[in-house]
């Protein structure tokens, strides 16, 4: 099947089980932060019913096609040039049969899906609080980068109301608003339970935030190991590199 390219479209190798991806050049493309989160969720079990929150390109929903041996993905994006994007991914890559693309708003996701069905959500919000940070001319990177549309707390109330009991949720934020994160995971009762912060390097902040939560579990935070991007010779670190490159088999969880 030839795929169609539009305007500023080009396709990206993954450099992972032969995935690729379509990005427009001018719009939001794909960072560091997705590649993390797909790598940190790769133990989602076989046959999950995965739900993604705004998917955007399809990029994280793609690499756990690659990564698990999950039973279906359905991705949620509010904009709909994008999501068309996605849906070619899909076909570029053959995977129809696992990952199917939602244009919708994810506040509306409880008058879609019935409450209580499915094993996982993954999500990557927006890091920016509505009128807060610097505005970008190009509406589609703003709608990605800013709370314009749905909230930190609407994210985690949707995600509360759509998993099953004892449900994971994965997501990748920025550690400024982690207090905002865990507490707002508690207050819907999706209990942290693995954290990981991801720097540059080491003489730097950390940049990222990994948290994994899971639905009316009791109380017990695991920190894992820091995520280092970047090495002393600034080249990517043994793990980033793996994280990348990594052709081993899907997992069989």
């Amino acid at each position: 099947m030839e795929i169609k390219l539009n305007k500023n479209e080009e396709i990206e190798d993954l450099q992972f089980k032969n995935l690729k991806i379509i990005q427009d050049k001018t719009g939001f493309c794909f960072g560091i932060d997705a590649v993390l989160l797909s790598d940190f969720a790769k133990g989602i079990k076989k046959q999950a019913k995965v739900l993604e929150l705004g998917t955007g390109t399809g990029i994280i929903a793609t690499l756990l096609c690659g990564k698990t041996n999950l039973k279906e993905i359905i991705g949620v994006e509010i904009q709909k040039e994008v999501c068309e994007m996605a849906k070619r991914s899909i076909q570029l890559n053959h995977l129809e049969d696992r990952f199917q693309i939602l244009n919708e708003n994810i506040i509306n996701l409880n008058k879609i899906f019935e409450k209580n069905s499915f094993d996982v959500v993954v999500t990557n919000p927006p890091y920016q609080k509505k009128d807060t940070g610097i505005k970008n001319e190009n509406e589609k990177k703003n709608i990605a980068r800013h709370e314009m549309t749905a909230t930190l707390e609407d994210f985690i109330k949707i995600s509360k109301e759509l998993l099953k009991d004892g449900g994971e949720f994965y997501m990748v934020h920025r550690p400024d608003r982690l207090v905002d994160s865990l507490c707002l995971m508690r207050s819907y009762k999706i209990e942290p339970k693995i954290m990981r912060l991801v720097y540059s390097n080491k003489n730097e902040a950390p940049k990222l935030v990994l948290v994994k939560g899971v639905k009316n579990a009791k109380p017990f935070l695991r920190i894992q190991n820091n995520l280092y991007i970047y090495d002393k010779s600034g080249e990517y670190t043994k793990e980033i590199d793996e994280i990348y490159h990594n052709e081993e088999e899907v997992w069989k969880k």
